[in-house]
């Protein structure tokens, strides 16, 4: 089948990579007029990390990644207030972990595809025509193509799920937090594997210490804090961030400073993504287009990898009969998302307490987590997968 695939991030790649093994002939479409690199670090394991051994790229993503060795609390004169050691990690997910800049992430599935799906940079879907049969997509830069099946693979603020199924606000869930994170060349304070994190009253900054001298910087904030409307542009997006949090201590002037002098920033709501259905006719949606569970829940990309995984799977079981396959696809996995949405919702507020007393809170229960039934109470059930991928035979 001929499958167009809006999104060349994680999801959209990875469902190429699948699609290939499997005869089709995928089409990646992407806004971006190049392939996007960087961005802020996540956390890999559980089923990301076993379709990824499936597409034998484990190699290559744990020599991109960092093996993370603390999250560390910070008070405002940088003393250790809290935190816990990442082996907590390891030992739950038994080694089977890793920490990765998601643009590294993405860039090693995309060369796995690279050179045989066909990818359209600096393009995207403007219009979608369905006869039961194929899907006429026309493009933002004139042209025209047709396809057995549109997957919309292009994030929160899906395009296809627009043209498809309706404007955003019909099915995103805002979680209370606005997030920004950028990197930036020669921050002096460096503490390598290492993650340092300062909160407030809802407010929290970060940063990561990265290779060839990088510094990745993460600010998250409660909608209480948003002085005004929603910004809309980067100069109103930056101004905003200087509000908020231009009389926190620790670093933050120095990170404002950074903020100041970087190129491209990311700034958006802290959401989730509820759709009824996941699919309508030969059109369906994956990752974070579906049920996206927040940058927040710490594991989106491993999920999305795991969403492609089970499309492709069920398109190549069905032997061609496309709508028995989504349907299928969306019976397995819905189940198993809304419970990972679920757990992110009441993990989301760790990240910025509301109150003085909820930091503290924070910091004394990080501390007891060097006891391993404490760790596992706490974040044991965020790091388990209750479901198991089926083989499909995909080689």
């Amino acid at each position: 089948m001929k499958i167009g695939i809006s999104g060349a991030g994680v999801a959209g790649p990875t469902l190429a990579h699948f699609l290939l093994r499997c005869g089709h002939e995928p089409t990646l479409i992407e806004k971006a007029p190049t392939f996007r690199t960087g961005g802020y670090v996540i956390d890999f394991w559980g089923t990301g990390y076993d379709v990824a051994e499936r597409m034998g790229l484990i190699g290559p993503i744990r020599e991109r990644g960092y093996q993370v060795e603390e999250v560390r609390l910070v008070r405002d004169d940088g003393s250790r207030g809290g935190g816990f050691g990442a082996d907590v990690f390891r030992r739950m997910t038994h080694d089977r972990f890793t920490s990765i800049a998601r643009g590294d992430l993405a860039e090693v599935i995309y060369r796995s595809v690279e050179g045989s799906a066909e990818t359209l940079f600096g393009d995207t879907v403007s219009a979608i025509e369905e006869d039961g049969t194929r899907v006429g997509v026309t493009l933002e830069s004139g042209g025209s193509r047709e396809f057995d099946l549109l997957v919309g693979a292009d994030g929160l603020h899906s395009r296809v799920r627009e043209l498809g199924w309706g404007p955003q606000q019909d099915y995103e869930r805002q979680l209370g937090f606005y997030v920004a994170a950028w990197q930036s060349t020669g921050y002096p304070q460096r503490d390598e594997n290492i993650y340092v994190s300062h909160a407030e009253p809802g407010i929290s900054l970060s940063r990561f210490s990265m290779r060839d001298n990088r510094t990745l910087f993460m600010l998250v904030f409660s909608t209480s804090h948003l002085p005004g409307e929603e910004p809309q542009d980067d100069a109103a997006r930056r101004a905003v961030l200087h509000d908020v949090f231009g009389g926190a201590g620790w670093e933050a002037q120095a990170i404002l400073a950074e903020l100041d002098k970087a190129g491209e920033v990311y700034f958006d709501r802290v959401s989730q993504t509820e759709v009824p259905e996941w699919s309508r006719g030969r059109k369906v949606l994956l990752g974070d287009a579906a049920a996206c569970a927040s940058l927040l829940a710490g594991e989106g990309t491993g999920l999305a990898m795991t969403e492609a995984y089970v499309l492709a799977g069920e398109l190549h079981r069905s032997g061609g009969q496309v709508e028995p396959a989504l349907a299928v696809y969306e019976q397995r996995l819905r189940p198993f998302l809304e419970e990972k949405q679920k757990a992110a919702r009441g993990f989301a507020s760790s990240f910025a307490p509301e109150t003085a007393f909820g930091v503290w809170l924070r910091r004394v229960a990080t501390r007891m987590m060097v006891i391993p039934p404490v760790a596992d109470l706490l974040i044991g059930n965020s790091l388990k997968d209750d479901i198991t991928l089926p083989d499909y035979g995909m080689v």
